[in-house]
């Protein structure tokens, strides 16, 4: 399980610079089950895998709803995505009763990124070991947003995480350039 004497905390680099536990939540990301989003001018469409480790044992959700303008996918530990998307709910409701509108989904987007940054850089904290992929429609459009344990968050047309992803990028990349203009039906498809 360890490596060495530097991966016991978050707060302690190796002598290559390396932080190990950040390392380790970017692991359990690409071992979670696979998770696809694909974005048109006015859909998104999220699509996961139903894994189970056993036939004795249930799938998991990977799918939240977060507000009715937002919705996740997970790929990862899903203990920790359900700590990160009562987080994500709760901001959505604060911001509806202050502002009386829906949140955008950019700034819903940069909290949640800034929460898994903090979780990095403090002691008592260990990195959420999960990926987010967060589609979202506001008043700018439609959006595809992924963010990693690491506090990284990027805006996609379409992007796969989790195990076995590489073949669903490699897919994705070949024909992302047809999605803009597609509606839902064949953006399911090709999900």
């Amino acid at each position: 399980m360890f490596r060495n004497q530097y991966d016991t905390d978050i707060t302690t680099y190796s002598p290559q610079g390396r932080v190990h536990q950040i390392e380790y939540a970017m692991e359990a990301v690409k071992q979670g089950s696979a998770v696809v989003g694909l974005r048109a001018k006015d859909y998104v469409v999220l699509a996961t895998l139903k894994r189970s480790t056993s036939e004795l044992a249930s799938n998991q959700r990977k799918l939240f709803e977060i507000d009715s303008h937002v919705g996740v996918a997970i790929s990862g530990l899903t203990a920790d995505a359900r700590v990160l998307t009562r987080f994500m709910r709760t901001e959505c409701h604060n911001h509806k009763f202050v502002y009386e509108t829906s949140m955008p989904v950019s700034h819903l987007v940069l909290t949640i990124a800034d929460k898994c940054q903090v979780s990095t850089q403090r002691a008592s904290k260990r990195p959420f070991g999960v990926g987010l992929l967060v589609a979202g429609y506001d008043a700018t459009g439609a959006h595809l947003y992924q963010t990693c344990p690491s506090g990284n968050y990027f805006e996609y047309k379409a992007f796969a995480i989790g195990a076995r992803s590489q073949s669903a990028k490699t897919y994705l990349e070949r024909h992302f350039e047809t999605f803009e203009e597609l509606d839902l039906k064949d953006l399911c498809r090709h999900a």
